[in-house]
């Protein structure tokens, strides 16, 4: 009861419900979790080569050989 007589900036409702200084802190901590995230996604990705090894069953088809059946 002696907190509501220091806070004089807001009224103090109790029928309200906030997030409050807690819920900014924990979605601050998200948001920073999510920024590393992207950022290291971002860096491995960089790292991937693109470039496709040529397909075997492709060439074969393109020289006229013809190879076991799948399926």
């Amino acid at each position: 009861m002696a907190m509501t007589h220091l806070v004089t900036l807001a009224e103090l409702d109790e029928d309200k419900v906030t997030p409050g200084v807690l819920g900014f802190i924990v979605f601050a901590v998200m948001a920073l979790a999510v920024w590393g995230l992207m950022r290291s996604m971002s860096r491995h990705m960089g790292k991937v080569d693109f470039k496709e090894a040529p397909d075997a069953d492709a060439e074969a088809e393109a020289s006229g050989r013809v190879g076991p059946q799948k399926g």
